[in-house]
C-alpha cells in the first residue's frame, strides 16, 4: 500500500510519520500529473504547492479550521488530502469535481475562489467573525506573489493591522527557485521571530522602557527606529512590519518539517502573521519546472513528453487578435497594448516583443489597467486593453466612470466571452452583454468570425470614442468570410433574406444571431432549408450597443417569429432589447429567445454546456420546428 492510499479523508495525513512526508509528496505529484494529463487543468502551480499544503494540513484541524486559497490554482493537493482523490478522474468534467475550491463539494473548502487577490479580505472577515462568535478556529490565507499585485490585497492589508487576533497569511513566492537567503541564517531568524521566548522578551523590554518616566517613550522609539533601519538593510518584508504585521521568511516551501514548526509557532501569536515561503513552480516535473508559464493551465497532454494530446490545428480568436494587433501597431504608432498579467493568454505577447515601449503589463490589476488606459487615451494614444470577460467585471466602474463618461478612445478586447467550459462558474464570460449594454457611449461589437474580428479592430481604431469587442474562446469561425464587412455604427448585417413565399409578407421566422451564435444560426438555417424546404432570414446582429432598432422593427413587421440566439444570460440580454421593441410595436411578431437560462454554469465542456442550455443547433432547430408553421 502506498502512503497516499492511507489518506481517505481530512486529517488522515496526521497519521503519517514525518519521515514518510517526502514519499507522500512524490506520490501526490505523480497522482496530479497522471490525472491532469488526461483531463487538463492547472498543473505547475499545484505541483509547487504540495509540501505547503501538507504542512498546513498537519497544523490545522479541518473543516473546523479554515484555509482560503487565493484564486485556487494550487488547491489540488488540498482536495486530495480531504477525501476527493477518487473523483480526480472527473476533474473539471461535467458532473465531476471543480478545479477550484467549492464549499458545495466539501466543508473543507472554506471559501469559493477563482479570481485573484481576494483571500486576505476573506480571511480577515472570517477572523473577525470568529472574534464576534468567541470561537478559536485557525484561519489561514494562501496567496501567490502574482496575486499580491492586485490592489485589493493592499486594501486588505491596510485593515488587517487593526486585527487583534491571529490570522496567518502564507505568501507563496514561486517566481524563481529557492534563493541563497533561504538557508540556515534565514531559517533561524524566522523561527526566532515567531518563537515564544523572543516575543515575551520583546514585550517585556518594551513595557519596561515605557514605564520609565519622561524618557521611556523616547528610548523605546529610538531603539525601534535603529532596529528598523538595520532591518531595512538585511530583512525582507519590512513593509509588512510597518503595517503592524509580523513578517517571517523567506523559508523553503518544500521543507515540510520546517514549515510545520514555523506555522505552529505563528498560529500561537495573537496578531496577524505573514510567512513568506519560496517554492518552485512545476516542482517534480522537469518540463513544467522549465516552462512553468506554459504548464500553468493545460489541456490533456502526454506526461512523458509534455506535448498536447490534441494539438491545436486551427486558428483561434486570440490568434486572430494577436496578428491584427501587430499589423495595426506597425501601421499606427498611436497603438499601445495593455494586459493584466495575461500577455500569453490574451495574445499580447507578440506585440510586447515587437513593441516593448508600447506594451504595458500592469499585473493583476484590471481596475488600474482601464484607468491607466484612459490616461494614455487622454495623452493621444489608442490603447488596446486585452482582458478576459470574467476579469473585466472587476473594472466595471473604471470602464463606466473613467473611460465612457469621458468619451475616451479606449479599445477593450474581451477574450473568453460566452461559455468558457472546464474552469467553471467563476470564469464564465456570460455576463458581459448585460453589463456592457448599460454603459453610456460605449460601442460594443460581437464579431461573427475571424475576418469580422479583424474588421471590427479596424473600425475601433478609426472610431472617436470607447469601443469594446467581445469574442469567444476557441477556434475562430471562418464561414461567411466572403461577406461584406462595411461597418456602420449600430447596423446589423443581413446575411440572407427568406426565400419563402417570394415577396409575400407574414413569413415564418427570422434568425437574429449575436457573435458566436451566428455559426449556430447558419447550421439551423441550413437544416431547415434541407429538411423543410424553408430558408429563414438570417441576421448578424454585429452591434450589441447601440442595437439596430430599425432592422428589428422591419423584421417584426414581416415575420411571425423572431428568434434571438446569444451566448449570454437572459437578464440585460439582446433578447430583452428585442422584447422591448416587440412590446413597443403594433405587430404580432413573437420572440423565440435562445440564451443561457441559468444564472450560473458549472464546469464542463463547451459542447456539453450548450446542450444543457439548449443552445446547440439541434435543440434550436427542434424548438423552432415545434413552434412555427411551415407551409
Amino acid at each position: 500500500m502506498s502512503v497516499l492510499d492511507r489518506i481517505n479523508k481530512e486529517n488522515d495525513i496526521k497519521n503519517i510519520s514525518m519521515s514518510e512526508m517526502p514519499v507522500l509528496a512524490e506520490e501526490i505529484r505523480k497522482f496530479i500529473i497522471s490525472n491532469v494529463s488526461k483531463t487538463g487543468g492547472h498543473l505547475a502551480s499545484n505541483l509547487g504547492a504540495v509540501e505547503l499544503t501538507m504542512a498546513l494540513h498537519l497544523c490545522m484541524n479541518l473543516p473546523n479550521d479554515k484555509i482560503i486559497y487565493d484564486v485556487g490554482h494550487q488547491s489540488y493537493t488540498h482536495k486530495i488530502l480531504t477525501g476527493r482523490k477518487d473523483d480526480f478522474y472527473r476533474l473539471r468534467q461535467y458532473g465531476g469535481i471543480s478545479g477550484f475550491p467549492k464549499s458545495c463539494e466539501s466543508e473543507c473548502d472554506a471559501f469559493n475562489t477563482g479570481h485573484s487577490s481576494t483571500s486576505i479580505s476573506a480571511a480577515i472577515g472570517l477572523a473577525e467573525a470568529r472574534e464576534l462568535r468567541g470561537s478559536n478556529e485557525k484561519i489561514c490565507a494562501v496567496i501567490g506573489d502574482g496575486s499580491m499585485t492586485g490592489g485589493m490585497v493592499f486594501e486588505a492589508l491596510d485593515q488587517i493591522s487593526t486585527l487583534k487576533s491571529n490570522c496567518l497569511i502564507i505568501l507563496n513566492d514561486n517566481e524563481m527557485s529557492i534563493s541563497q537567503n533561504v538557508g540556515g541564517l534565514s531559517s533561524s531568524l524566522s523561527k526566532f521571530r515567531v518563537g515564544k521566548s523572543y516575543n515575551e522578551l520583546k514585550s517585556n523590554v518594551e513595557n519596561a522602557l515605557l514605564d520609565i518616566p519622561t524618557v521611556g517613550h523616547k528610548v523605546a522609539k529610538g531603539i525601534k527606529k535603529s532596529k528598523d533601519s538595520i532591518k531595512n538593510l538585511f530583512v525582507p518584508g519590512v513593509m509588512f512590519g510597518d503595517m503592524g504585521i509580523t513578517y517571517v521568511g523567506p523559508i523553503d516551501g518544500h521543507d515540510t518539517e520546517q514549515m510545520v514548526e514555523i506555522f505552529e509557532d505563528a498560529f500561537k501569536l495573537n496578531r496577524p502573521v505573514i510567512v513568506h515561503i519560496k517554492t518552485v513552480k512545476g516542482k517534480g516535473y522537469k518540463i513544467a519546472e522549465r516552462y512553468p508559464e506554459h504548464f500553468h493551465g493545460v489541456g490533456p497532454f502526454d506526461p512523458e513528453t509534455g506535448k498536447a494530446r490534441n494539438p491545436k490545428t486551427v486558428e483561434c480568436y486570440t490568434d486572430v487578435f494577436a496578428k491584427k494587433l501587430l499589423a495595426l501597431g506597425a501601421r499606427d504608432k498611436r497603438v499601445v497594448a495593455i494586459t493584466a498579467a495575461m500577455s500569453r493568454g490574451t495574445g499580447v505577447r507578440a506585440f510586447q516583443k515587437a513593441y516593448p515601449d508600447r506594451s504595458f503589463d500592469v499585473g493583476i490589476a484590471e481596475q488600474h489597467a482601464l484607468t491607466f488606459a484612459a490616461g494614455l487615451a487622454k495623452g493621444g494614444y489608442v490603447p488596446f486593453v486585452a482582458i478576459y470577460s470574467s476579469f473585466l467585471q472587476r473594472g466595471y466602474d473604471q470602464l463606466l466612470h473613467d473611460v465612457a463618461l469621458q468619451k475616451l478612445h479606449v479599445i477593450v478586447m474581451i477574450d473568453r466571452s460566452g461559455i468558457v467550459g472546464e474552469d467553471g462558474e467563476t470564469h464564465m464570460g456570460i455576463y458581459d452583454t448585460s453589463y456592457l449594454r448599460s454603459i453610456p457611449g460605449l460601442t460594443v461589437i460581437a464579431p461573427k468570425g475571424a475576418r469580422e474580428l479583424e474588421h471590427a479592430m479596424e473600425y475601433a481604431l478609426s472610431a472617436d470614442g470607447p469601443v469594446a469587442i467581445k469574442y469567444p474562446k476557441g477556434a475562430a469561425y471562418t464561414g461567411l468570410d466572403d461577406k461584406q464587412f462595411q461597418f456602420i455604427t449600430g447596423k446589423s448585417e443581413v446575411i440572407n433574406f427568406s426565400s419563402q413565399f417570394g415577396e409575400a409578407k407574414c413569413k415564418s421566422v427570422a434568425l437574429f444571431a449575436v457573435g458566436s451564435m451566428v455559426s449556430t444560426a447558419v447550421e439551423v438555417r441550413d437544416r431547415l432549408k434541407v429538411e423543410t424546404g424553408y430558408e429563414p432570414e438570417l441576421i448578424n446582429a454585429r452591434f450589441i450597443n447601440p442595437i439596430d432598432a430599425d432592422r428589428i422593427r422591419e423584421t417584426l413587421k414581416d415575420y411571425d417569429y423572431i428568434a434571438v440566439l446569444e451566448e449570454s444570460i437572459k437578464k440585460g440580454s439582446m433578447g430583452e432589447a428585442v422584447a422591448y421593441e416587440i412590446a413597443s410595436s403594433d405587430y404580432s411578431c413573437r420572440l423565440l429567445h435562445y440564451c443561457i437560462d441559468s444564472e450560473t454554469l458549472q464546469h464542463g465542456s463547451v459542447k456539453k454546456l450548450k446542450e444543457e442550455q439548449h443552445l446547440d443547433a439541434d435543440s434550436i432547430y427542434e424548438d423552432i420546428l415545434s413552434k412555427i408553421s411551415i407551409k
